[in-house]
């Protein structure tokens, strides 16, 4: 929305993009990604925007609610479901599940993106997942599960200190009432997740979501039967996993061989 009437006064004023930013020291792209909410105002662009505009104050009013977040548009749909959900189960093959990473393990991810990002987008990137996280911690007290592939846990992101931290991080978070840890036996010889990763969600109001993501493609599914089967599959595959107590004692031996 603030974009939005950035845009409303700038042709108000009869000024393209390019012109507002020279006249306020910012870069047509700049302006342009501000106006498509893609970037927050930066320094004082409000204040500058404000004045060259004539909005009288209007812009400084709007920056006041101003939020930003770093979430691509189309995952803040389930992002929404997931900050107030009363049950989270996630199913994981090959990297750590964002609400389990720390800063410098999301930092690693998001900085070996393709295309490349610059700093300030990974950063926000980095802060909007660490924000997520806060429902491991939410009141009240969310049923929060996951079963982890060991090549989830054991490909070295970020090098040694990074990735030692990040195990220690998962078992500190495994140790949390409310969450159950699991990590698929090495040793199997098949089971139900060989189709991929995927996240089940039970809202309070015991609605059902699943979501299923693969190279910045995304499914929210919410109809049967395809929801039913993967709360099924789900359920199998906790029971074909390690025990909490047995994959703890893994993810120890994983990091004490660091």
């Amino acid at each position: 929305m603030f974009g939005t009437l950035l845009r409303f006064f700038r042709e108000r004023a009869g000024v393209s993009q390019e012109a507002l930013g020279l006249k306020i020291g910012f870069s047509k792209s700049q302006v342009a990604m501000v106006e498509r909410g893609q970037r927050p105002p930066k320094g004082d662009f409000i204040v500058r925007a404000d004045d060259v505009l004539g909005a009288q104050g209007a812009l400084l009013a709007a920056a006041e609610e101003l939020t930003f977040s770093h979430l691509a548009s189309w995952f803040e749909p389930f992002a929404e479901e997931e900050a107030t959900a009363s049950a989270r189960h996630e199913y994981e093959t090959h990297v750590v599940p964002g609400l389990l990473q720390t800063e410098e393990y999301a930092r690693v991810v998001f900085g070996g993106a393709h295309p490349p990002i610059d700093d300030e987008e990974v950063e926000g990137r980095v802060a909007s997942r660490l924000a997520r996280q806060s429902l491991l911690t939410r009141k009240p007290t969310p049923d929060i599960s996951f079963v982890l592939e060991l090549s989830a846990l054991t490909h070295p992101l970020g090098g040694r200190k990074v990735y030692k931290h990040q195990l220690q991080h998962i078992l500190d978070v495994g140790q949390l009432r409310h969450v159950h840890m699991q990590v698929m036996s090495p040793h199997r010889e098949t089971h139900a997740g060989l189709s991929g990763p995927f996240v089940l969600l039970e809202t309070k109001e015991r609605r059902q979501f699943a979501y299923l993501e693969v190279q910045n493609r995304n499914f929210l599914i919410s109809e049967q039967p395809d929801l039913g089967n993967l709360f099924g599959r789900y359920g199998i595959l906790r029971a074909q996993a390690l025990s909490p107590e047995e994959s703890r004692k893994l993810i120890e031996q994983v990091a004490k061989e660091l």
